[in-house]
């Protein structure tokens, strides 16, 4: 009897530790889909333009490369008025305020508020674009300075075309320094993952070897002389 005994509490404790295996094991996958389910469903990789060479980077790492094709894409769709500066300027601020902190979008709106009472903006066509020679290939150094894994500060160099009408009334070589910072916190309207926090420094005026006089300009035309703000 106590043979049997004995088989009987061999079974018993042999059933006790499968039952605490299974129950650790449903106590793993159970904290296992806890965590599947709240892992993000989409990464945002950024991966450089150019892979002749091959690129290997951490996939949080933003590169430089993408940091200011990300601010100029950005930034020229700001400045691009296609019809009326007085409508579409406004209009920019608004659908652009997902790439923009707050503190930009507030600095921008005093900005338009500054330009239509002094004109600039009635019946204004703008557009601006990458001055030649001065892009991100040509000095990366220059056009992307990063200041830490989450911030940059990026120099635009560009030129600015106003038309008032058929006429133009301004052209404009302008130096943009702009801050550029990390923002994941709305990847539905912001894919990018960046943000512009606007100016580092004033805009300013530079020179260029061969530069392009605007043709019929007017220097008190309308909104004001050939430029009074970039």
């Amino acid at each position: 009897m106590s043979r049997f005994r004995n088989e009987i509490t061999h079974l018993q404790g042999h059933i006790r530790t499968l039952r605490l295996g299974a129950g650790a094991l449903l106590l793993v996958a159970l904290v296992m889909g806890i965590g599947w389910w709240n892992a993000p469903r989409d990464l945002t990789i950024h991966v450089p333009p150019d892979l002749r060479s091959g690129s290997t980077r951490k996939w949080w790492e933003v590169p430089p490369e993408s940091v200011y094709s990300f601010s100029f894409y950005i930034w020229q769709q700001l400045q691009r008025w296609p019809v009326n500066g007085d409508d579409d300027y406004a209009r920019n601020i608004h659908v652009l305020s997902a790439y923009f902190t707050p503190s930009c979008q507030s600095f921008l709106r005093h900005d338009y508020e500054y330009r239509r009472t002094a004109g600039e903006l009635r019946q204004r066509v703008r557009g601006i674009y990458e001055i030649p020679g001065r892009g991100y290939g040509e000095d990366p150094a220059l056009r992307v300075k990063a200041v830490s894994d989450r911030d940059w500060i990026v120099t635009l160099d560009v030129t600015a075309d106003e038309y008032y009408g058929a006429e133009q009334v301004k052209r404009a070589l302008v130096r943009y320094p702009l801050k550029v910072v990390r923002s994941d916190v709305d990847p539905e309207h912001n894919p990018f993952g960046l943000a512009i926090d606007c100016y580092s420094a004033a805009p300013q005026r530079i020179t260029n070897p061969d530069p392009v006089t605007p043709t019929d300009a007017t220097p008190g035309g309308p909104g004001g002389a050939l430029g009074d703000k970039p």
